[in-house]
């Protein structure tokens, strides 16, 4: 059986906020014992990603949420530099909010399979906008789907609303059924 895969930024952009907000000396002391991917990986076991999340969570409880979004807003940030090609940038960001939206909303449910490992994601909803994530790989713990509010929060506000939130009504990782997401734009 194939092991179920996920995206390398859900954890290199994780070491990259420790080593600027700790250090390496910290990160290292974090990720202890864990294999951390190659700045150039591809597709990684989604296994090191769970144990990445965990171990942050693990040894800095108290800070593991505002890191978290921050690898989140990291993560955004990458995908926007280097996998949505500048003119569907800038298409989204001349249409129609609610179209914009759409668009992009589209376009992360196809792409979904790089960050929802062995997880499956939709849109189920358009109005206000709501992503679902069943079985999502990154909810464990007890804690809520910070990185995952934070990357798509950072989407949306740099490609269609100039701000948004993005609320976890439903999170499996604190005992739901799945993890639901609601985009609001303010």
């Amino acid at each position: 059986m194939m092991q179920a895969r996920i995206g390398p930024n859900a954890v290199l952009q994780l070491v990259g906020v420790l080593d600027r907000d700790l250090g390496r000396q910290a990160r290292d002391r974090v990720f202890a014992g864990l294999r951390l991917p190659p700045p150039d990986s591809g597709m990684i076991p989604q296994a090191e990603a769970i144990a990445a999340h965990l171990a942050l969570r693990a040894a800095l409880p108290e800070r593991a949420d505002t890191l978290l979004a921050a690898a989140g807003e990291a993560t955004a940030s990458y995908i926007l530099r280097h996998r949505i090609p500048a003119v569907a940038r800038g298409l989204i960001r001349l249409l129609p909010a609610r179209i914009g939206a759409r668009v992009l909303a589209r376009a992360i449910e196809r792409h979904a399979w790089t960050f929802a490992g062995s997880g499956r994601f939709r849109v189920a909803g358009l109005s206000p906008l709501v992503f679902e994530l069943h079985d999502n790989p990154l909810a464990q713990d007890g804690a809520a789907c910070v990185w995952h509010a934070a990357v798509f929060r950072r989407l949306f506000e740099r490609l269609v609303w100039r701000r948004v939130r993005v609320v976890e009504t439903r999170c499996a990782g604190q005992g739901g059924d799945l993890c639901r997401f609601e985009l609001h734009p303010d």
